[in-house]
């Protein structure tokens, strides 16, 4: 595994006192996390055509789980090998390759004639969301300052909220258009055909401003393209301090060793515990069953009484809420920290998932399904925005944030593949799962209630806050104080 696209010193070579130009800063981080609008667009475009895709292709439960969650078996893989590809061939490079990706999951599933094809091309998607997920916070990292790393980093998160907005909102206008989305729209192609073909428009649109945004300046030196990086670093800084700058990425790249996933293990035997921390991090953000909400919410809803035309409005609204609270997130990472955050998410998750576990778990049976009669249903459609609230507000952006931080520079880069393949595991499973699970709803959120009390814990016992501290002086912290109590043998 590659170090260059998820680490290196470049953080804390660019002090805020040096860094001249915020705006640049702001408008390549802005351009770099639209990989992550395409990652929430992809991620979410599945909701709108769920229920067609099953009945158009008459396919089991299972079946379809597999449908929805094929695409982050692809990510898996796309997060563990982007870091080694964005080494070879620069992280501009893997920008452009999975927006093309993009652009051919978006057309190849619309067109698919038969269910394989659209595992196939959901898991073409899924690489490109996969490589995006790894790069856009590598890339941000490597031009941002400590002071706003957070809320930089944070953009990323912004960005996936903002891309299952848009496609929320697309799929809910088409499928308003033509009537349902099973119904014919234009072409002689159901609705539910084309809320695949407009993640095209985002996926050029990425594409394209990646031409307009300059290589990472880490990058740029360690193959030895100095004009190039000066050009770069000059843009971001100004000429103030330029060749000491150059010449202590060059010596942090001399000092590092070939990366290996063996430099994960402690020379004591076992695996450094923050690399357990982190991936437990990535799969607590997935065991909560967030993404039930985003890639199921439409049949969700149905299942307990409304309509498709109101179940697209309650998920889009959900959305919106989603954007909003990803904002709260940005404006006080960088002032409460990271830690709080979380732990304030937890709490709150862990409420919300218990009252819709209550709720659903005692509500009525009618032919198989919960019945919600009263005030009960309005009970539940505010406790799974709140839960959106509680994981928008922490959870969602904040992991992003910290793995990107959290690692010493020797392991960061094998180390956040795996969190972010672990991630994406994660997710795959509460996506598989879940269509079995929606008869028995009680039970499902029960579930994600556990795992948000357990997150709390979690936390609260291991991650250590990383607000304010440079790079350098935590990841020494970290390996100066390791201990053999996780992961050792």
């Amino acid at each position: 595994m590659s170090h260059g696209p998820v680490g290196g010193d470049e953080p804390s070579i660019f002090g805020d006192e040096e860094f001249s130009s915020g705006r640049s800063a702001v408008r390549i981080a802005g351009v770099a996390a639209l990989g992550g609008l395409l990652f929430g667009y992809d991620s979410a475009v599945i909701n709108g055509a769920v229920k067609s895709i099953q009945e158009h292709f008459d396919i089991s439960d299972n079946t379809l789980g597999w449908a929805v969650g094929s695409a982050l078996l692809g990510a898996a893989g796309g997060a563990l090998f982007a870091g080694r590809l964005a080494d070879r061939v620069g992280r501009l490079a893997v920008m452009k390759i999975a927006a093309v990706l993009f652009l051919f999951s978006a057309i190849g599933t619309g067109l698919a004639h038969h269910i394989t094809l659209i595992f196939v091309f959901r898991i073409i998607g899924g690489i490109a969301v996969g490589a995006a997920s790894v790069i856009a916070p590598a890339y941000i990292a490597e031009t941002s300052p400590p002071g706003i790393r957070g809320r930089l980093g944070s953009l990323q998160q912004l960005a996936i909220v903002s891309g299952i907005f848009l496609s929320l909102a697309v799929d809910a206008l088409l499928a308003h258009l033509a009537g349902g989305a099973s119904e014919e729209l234009w072409l002689g192609q159901p609705a539910w055909r084309w809320m695949f073909y407009m993640m095209a428009v985002p996926a050029v649109v990425y594409g394209l401003l990646a031409f307009t945004i300059p290589e990472s300046p880490r990058y740029l030196v360690a193959t030895h393209r100095i004009p190039e990086a000066r050009r770069v670093l000059t843009m971001l800084l100004g000429q103030k301090n330029l060749e000491v700058t150059i010449n202590r990425i060059q010596e942090t790249i001399e000092r590092e060793d070939q990366p290996s996933w063996r430099d994960l293990r402690k020379p004591t035997g076992g695996i450094y515990s923050i690399v357990w921390i982190g991936l437990a991090l990535s799969i607590f953000q997935q065991f909560v069953g967030i993404n039930v909400i985003f890639y199921y919410s439409n049949v969700l809803w149905e299942a307990v009484g409304y309509g498709e035309s109101k179940a697209f409005l309650i998920t889009v609204i959900t959305s919106v809420t989603n954007i909003v609270t990803t904002l709260i997130a940005i404006a006080l990472i960088d002032k409460i920290g990271r830690k709080p955050l979380l732990l304030i998410g937890s709490a709150g998750m862990g409420v919300t998932l218990a009252t819709m576990a209550v709720i659903f778990g005692t509500a009525p049976l009618v032919d198989g399904k919960p019945e919600l009669h009263g005030a009960t249903g309005t009970i539940a459609l505010i406790a799974a925005n709140l839960f959106v609230v509680a994981f928008g507000m922490s959870w969602g952006p904040v992991v992003w944030v910290l793995l990107g931080e959290m690692f010493p520079n020797r392991i960061r880069a094998a180390a956040l593949g795996l969190a972010a393949a672990g991630q994406w595991l994660a997710n795959f499973l509460i996506t598989w799962t879940f269509p079995g699970l929606r008869h028995h709803l009680g039970t499902a959120y029960g579930f994600y209630a556990l795992c948000a009390v357990l997150s709390f814990l979690f936390v609260w016992k291991w991650v250590r806050e990383t607000k304010g501290v440079s790079l350098e002086d935590m990841h020494a912290e970290l390996m100066a104080d390791e201990k053999p109590a996780i992961g050792s043998g």
